[in-house]
């Protein structure tokens, strides 16, 4: 099992640092989350509380997760990072394609692009894409970043996405992997389909069980059973070297943390507090597990 570090509503002056911690404690990856922007109404419930409500407010930080990974993947060395997730459906397929490979370019391949649809109908209407017909737009969309970043000069003809010839220098040397999120039948289905692994919001064990099940099932009937795939868990109850041994026993290849919450603190603590909760974890959990 790896370990991630969740960024997640983090102080931007805290990244660099907190990365280089994470690169020296032997974690594998960080994870960062993506928020377009805070609209004073919404008029959808956000998916993954209980009462639909959103965690955080108008003043909670949050950073453009590309920016955030060429800046902290300038200061390590072996660190990987990935989005969980970026909201794809409100963007642009072609100029994120742009930004990916520059990323990838940047960091030495060390960038892996975790993908949902998106459920705010404010961030599609606001960015000029229309909420309606978003999956199938996203299927599209999936398609286009893995042609464009395979290089070379491509071209695309689709129900909603029609370009001609056209080629992004320097494409990335090596293949982007993409993680789908979502906890629905469909986002289970397009992670079996087309993804190299499926990433989780918060969940239970037993939820995460069931859904890793799932996708082995889906994974089977699409003829993907022996590809590698990755499972990246939010899992809400199961904590320590025995916890997440029993994540590892359904399936969880790697766990998202939060180190400095298990120590009591809040996103917006002391950056010396949040190295010492990442050191400790590390030694109390990573280490034996």
């Amino acid at each position: 099992m790896k370990f991630t570090m969740s960024v997640a509503m983090t102080p931007l002056d805290q990244l660099v640092e907190l990365a280089r911690t994470a690169e020296e404690c032997g974690f594998a990856s960080v994870a960062l989350p993506d928020s377009l922007f805070y609209s004073e109404k919404v008029s959808a419930e956000y998916p993954y509380t209980p009462d639909g409500s959103r965690m955080w407010d108008a003043d909670t930080p949050w950073v453009d997760p590309l920016i955030a990974t060429a800046a902290m993947g300038a200061a390590t060395s072996r660190l990987r990072f990935y989005t969980s997730v970026l909201k794809l459906g409100p963007r642009n397929p072609v100029l994120l394609s742009r930004q990916l490979a520059s990323v990838a370019s940047m960091t030495g391949n060390r960038f892996g692009l975790g993908l949902g649809l998106g459920w705010a109908p404010e961030e599609f209407e606001w960015c000029g894409a229309p909420y309606a017909k978003r999956g199938a737009r996203v299927d599209e969309m999936i398609e286009i970043i893995r042609l464009i970043l395979g290089g070379g000069m491509v071209e695309y003809h689709g129900k909603f996405f029609d370009f001609d010839k056209l080629q992004i220098s320097p494409a990335p040397s090596e293949p982007m992997p993409i993680y789908v999120g979502g906890h629905t039948e469909p986002a289970l289905k397009r992670a079996a389909r087309v993804g190299d692994g499926w990433a989780s919001a918060m969940m239970k064990l037993s939820e995460l069980r069931e859904t890793i099940d799932r996708l082995g099932e889906l994974r089977a009937s699409y003829d993907r059973a022996d590809v590698p795939f990755e499972i990246q868990a939010v899992c809400i109850d199961r904590f320590g070297v025995d916890g997440y041994r029993e994540q590892a026993e359904v399936g969880v290849t790697d766990a998202i943390v939060v180190p400095w919450i298990f120590d009591g603190h809040g996103f917006d603590a002391p950056l010396e507090a949040k190295k010492d909760s990442i050191r400790k974890f590390a030694a109390e959990v990573i280490e034996n597990v």
